[in-house]
């Protein structure tokens, strides 16, 4: 965006965009080619209703584009609670109440969050089907109306749901099964504007000795009630323990065990580095309600390509490289070559493959194994793409390349067949025992 567009767009100066627009008449098209935000999106930012009205009017397709943070003028608009330019931008089209942003979340949801009563009233005059509307994570704007402790606002939606007979949203469950009660309860009970904080034990034991935290985990892993949880203090049993030993002095801390209580305290404290590298791996590892499901597929996409480029690589580069000349001597003279013992072998033939066919043999098929399933993730991953024949032909020819070259550089005729056939096989059954794999993972085990 050119600087002194931006500079307009952020004081609110109409009259310095007039006469930017009569130097430059294209100056607004060459916003909308460059992509990123546009004028409307930092009139909404800065909340300057005039120039987001000049804006509007000579450019209104800007209302419903969104910027590189998946943010539309009418998303910030909901956020900063600025209810005239909710409305100039509505009087554009009032679809764009609908119009899904970053986590799939439309105006509405950040109004909720954001507590702007007044705002949230004029989306649902607009457009009251943008009430039932979902993030990724399949919250509605009750679940996040809790989430962000913004019971005011989940109280206005309650009446307005009434009036619009969507009580059914109350049932409604995210992508981890969670209704409102779910959540609201847990939030109830450990918000300090409910009880006082203490009030509740959020470590206390139970028969089994374990604490409420292990008993979520054991039974249910709802990983957004653990965050509740975790935010309040909850503990497992055994860092309950640990915390103890380490805050209290020695001679307080009154031993539970037989003597053999000291090699189990010493067991703990051996097992305190691994919690911290089990801490760590919980930090980085895929949270279903967290990661939007897109940012997954494109990293699982990145992560494909680089197995396939890397497998494939190894068609043209085995391990040992390839002759680089044809031996071939009868059978009265088998045993030198160059004055060196050298078996019979064929130029472009693999080397490894001549002096070590087994070991060659079971390259082939770890290789082919990570080639064949890293195109079958990318076929999946992008089914419903655009130009979907085409890339299905790509991924055959490919195949059909990485066969015809292992095969041409197998000096073995027998590993070479066996190839061709373990390749074909592998390829048409894997995405069937993929299937059966996970349905016999998900099935429950009973104990006796």
């Amino acid at each position: 965006m050119d600087r002194r567009l931006w500079e307009a767009a952020k004081t609110g100066d109409v009259h310095h965009l007039q006469s930017l627009i009569k130097e430059d008449p294209l100056l607004l098209r060459a916003v909308s080619l460059a992509g990123n935000e546009s004028p409307l999106h930092i009139a909404c930012l800065s909340c300057h209703l005039e120039f987001a009205k000049e804006i509007i009017h000579l450019r209104p397709e800007y209302a419903g584009e969104l910027n590189q943070d998946g943010f539309s003028p009418l998303h910030i608009a909901s956020v900063n609670g600025d209810i005239e330019i909710v409305k100039e931008i509505l009087n554009v089209d009032s679809n764009l109440c609908l119009l899904k942003g970053k986590d799939r979340r439309i105006p509405l949801h950040y109004a909720v969050i954001k507590g702007r009563e007044h705002v949230m009233k004029e989306l649902l005059v607009v457009s009251p089907d943008s009430a039932e509307e979902v993030t990724a994570r399949g919250e509605t704007c009750l679940h996040l109306a809790v989430k962000n402790y913004q019971f005011e606002a989940f109280k206005f939606l309650l009446d307005n749901l009434k009036d619009l007979n969507k009580y059914g949203l109350l049932n409604k469950k995210d992508i981890q099964g969670n209704t409102v009660l779910h959540l609201a309860v847990v939030d109830m009970l450990l918000g300090e504007n409910v009880v006082s904080k203490g009030t509740i034990e959020v470590n206390s034991l139970n028969k089994k000795g374990l604490t409420p935290l292990e008993v979520l985990l054991e039974e249910s892993e709802d990983t957004d009630i653990e965050e509740i949880l975790r935010a309040s203090g909850a503990l497992s049993a055994e860092n309950l323990q640990s915390l103890q030993q380490q805050v209290l002095p020695q001679s307080w801390v009154v031993p539970f065990q037989d003597p053999s209580n000291e090699q189990s305290s010493r067991e703990q404290r051996k097992d305190l580095p691994r919690s911290r590298a089990k801490k760590l791996q919980d930090f980085f590892k895929y949270n279903k309600s967290k990661d939007c499901p897109g940012k997954v597929r494109d990293t699982l996409l990145v992560i494909a390509i680089l197995i396939a480029t890397a497998t494939y690589q190894a068609v043209f580069s085995p391990p040992g490289g390839v002759w680089q000349d044809t031996y071939w001597p009868d059978d009265n003279n088998n045993s030198s070559h160059d004055g060196k013992m050298s078996l019979r072998h064929i130029a472009g033939q693999s080397v490894m493959g001549t002096n070590y066919p087994i070991s060659y043999g079971l390259f082939l098929v770890f290789n082919s194994i990570g080639f064949f399933v890293s195109l079958h993730t990318i076929n999946f991953l992008t089914i419903g793409f655009p130009l979907q024949l085409e890339l299905q032909v790509s991924l055959v020819a490919l195949v059909a390349t990485y066969d015809t070259v292992m095969s041409a550089i197998t000096p073995n005729q027998g590993i070479s067949l066996f190839f061709f056939i373990f390749s074909v096989v592998f390829s048409a059954l894997f995405p069937f025992i993929t299937m059966m794999l996970r349905n016999y993972c998900k099935k429950p085990r009973f104990l006796s």
